[in-house]
C-alpha cells in the first residue's frame, strides 16, 4: 500500500498473532498464527531481558511490537523495510483508532470518556492516549536501534528524532558530561497537563466507611499511610510486618529492593482485627487472603488476594458512592499529606515513595488544585503583611545577670 494513498481512518488491524508466556529466559513472546515465535521480536526481547528489565516491561514491549506487526501486515511492508512514513501513518492511526475489546462494555458504556462529578477524575475510554503513543514510539525506536547495531536491520531508524531548524543538536553540550538523551521523537504527541489525584479527607472518610471487611480497611489504611503501591502491598508476607516498630517491608516495583515503610498506628489496629478473623498467620505466606470456591464449587477455601480481587473491592465501593477512586489515588494522597508537613522534607517524601529521581516526586505526585495553592499563598501574604505591621521585639540574650546589663546600658550603678 502506497503511503501517499492510505486512508488512515478506514484501516482496521487484523486479529493476527498473540502475546503469550515464553519459554526459557524470556517471560513473554509474540507468536504468529502458526504458534511460532516471531523471530525478530524474540531476539530483541532476549537482549531486552539481558539488560535486567522486569517481566512486566517485557510484556508491555511485546504488546506494542505485536500491534506494530499487525500494522505492517495491513500496509504490506516488511519490518526491515519500514520507513518514517509508516511510523508517521501509524501514529496518525493511533490517534483516531479505537482499542480492541474482548467483550462489549455494559455498565461502563454510559460513563466512558466522561468525568466523575465527585472525584473530578475522567473515566477511561477506548481511545489510545498520548502517553500510550509515546511509549509505542519509544519501543519501536529501541527495537530498530537493536537491529541497526547488530547490522541485520535497516540502515536508518524509521522512528526519527525531532530536529530543530534553529540550532544543531547538543550544540552546547559539555563533552566531559554524559548525554542525557538523544532528544524528542518527531511524532510524539504532546502530553496533557497532569490532573491532581489527591483524595480530600472527607472523601477518604466516606470511602473508608463504605468498606465491608477488616481486611479491606487494613490494606487501604496501610496504603494511605505508607504510600506503597498496590502490587507492593499485595506481596507482603507475615514476616514483612514489624509489629513493635510499626513497619511494613515491601519489594519495590522498579528496583526490586526491599524497603521498610513506617505505617500509622490505626492501620496496625485494623491489621490485627483482620488477622483475628482470617487463617492462622504463617510468616512465609502472603498476608492477604480471600475466600473463593475452588474446582467449580468444591467448597470455600482461602486463596491469596490478587490485584483483580482488590480492584473488585473498589468497584463495589465506587458503585455505592458514585465515585471512581483507585488504589493508586491513596498513594498520591499520602504523598501530598507528607509534603505538607513541615517536619518532612521533599527528600523524605521521595524516599518513602521509592523514586529514583526527585523530579518524579515533585512533578507527578505533588500536583494540586490551583485553588488550594492560591488559598495558601494568600494566607502567606496576609500573614507576612501582618508581621510587618507588628515587628517582633528584639530579643535579649539569656544567661546574663541583670546588674551587669544595667551597668552596660546605663540603667544602674556598679
Amino acid at each position: 500500500m502506497d503511503a501517499a494513498s492510505r486512508d488512515i481512518e478506514s484501516i482496521r488491524l487484523p486479529r493476527w498473532g498473540r502475546v503469550a508466556v515464553g519459554a526459557g529466559a524470556v517471560s513473554w513472546l509474540v507468536f504468529n498464527e502458526e504458534g511460532r515465535a516471531v523471530e525478530p521480536i524474540r531476539r530483541f526481547l532476549i537482549d531486552f531481558v539481558a539488560r535486567d528489565n522486569r517481566p512486566g516491561s517485557v510484556r508491555s514491549y511485546a504488546f506494542d511490537l505485536l500491534r506494530w506487526w499487525r500494522w505492517l501486515r495491513v500496509v504490506q511492508v516488511e519490518w526491515d523495510r519500514a520507513t518514517s512514513a509508516e511510523v508517521r501513518d501509524f501514529v496518525l492511526w493511533l490517534r483516531v483508532a479505537t482499542k480492541p475489546r474482548t467483550s462489549a462494555r455494559t455498565a461502563s458504556a454510559a460513563t466512558a470518556g466522561t468525568t466523575n462529578a465527585i472525584t473530578k477524575k475522567p473515566y477511561l475510554d477506548d481511545l489510545y492516549k498520548p502517553r500510550t503513543i509515546r511509549h509505542s514510539n519509544a519501543v519501536l525506536r529501541s527495537f530498530y536501534e537493536f537491529w541497526i547495531e547488530s547490522g541485520s536491520g535497516p540502515l536508518v531508524n524509521p522512528v526519527p528524532l525531532a530536529r530543530s531548524a534553529r540550532r544543531r543538536p547538543h550544540a552546547h553540550h559539555n563533552p566531559l558530561d554524559l548525554y542525557g538523551g538523544e532528544g524528542r521523537l518527531r511524532y510524539n504527541p504532546r502530553v496533557p497537563r497532569r490532573r491532581p489525584r489527591q483524595m480530600p479527607d472527607e472523601r477518604w472518610n466516606e470511602l473508608f466507611a463504605a468498606l465491608r471487611s477488616n481486611r479491606d480497611r487494613a490494606i487501604l489504611a496501610l496504603g494511605v499511610s505508607n504510600a506503597a503501591r498496590a502490587s507492593e502491598l499485595l506481596g507482603v508476607r507475615g514476616v514483612d510486618v514489624d509489629w513493635g516498630d510499626q513497619l511494613v517491608r515491601v519489594e519495590r516495583k522498579g528496583s526490586q529492593a526491599e524497603q521498610w515503610l513506617p505505617s500509622s498506628p490505626e492501620s496496625f489496629i485494623w491489621l490485627r482485627l483482620y488477622q483475628s478473623e482470617g487463617p492462622p498467620l504463617d510468616p512465609q505466606a502472603p498476608l492477604w487472603w480471600t475466600l473463593r470456591r475452588r474446582d467449580h464449587g468444591a467448597g470455600l477455601a482461602y486463596q491469596p488476594l490478587n490485584y483483580e480481587a482488590l480492584r473488585a473491592v473498589f468497584r463495589r465501593t465506587n458503585a455505592l458512592l458514585g465515585t471512581n477512586w483507585s488504589m493508586h489515588d491513596l498513594r498520591h494522597t499520602a504523598a501530598l499529606r507528607m509534603s505538607r508537613d513541615k517536619r518532612l522534607s521533599l527528600r523524605d517524601v521521595q524516599t518513602i515513595l521509592g523514586h529514583a529521581n526527585l523530579s518524579t516526586t515533585a512533578d507527578v505526585y505533588l500536583v494540586e488544585e490551583e485553588e488550594q495553592v492560591i488559598a495558601r499563598v494568600q494566607e502567606y501574604l496576609a500573614d507576612r503583611e501582618e508581621r510587618a505591621k507588628h515587628p517582633a521585639p528584639t530579643a535579649v540574650a539569656t544567661g546574663y545577670e541583670a546588674s551587669d546589663l544595667a551597668v552596660l546600658f546605663g540603667g544602674g550603678q556598679a
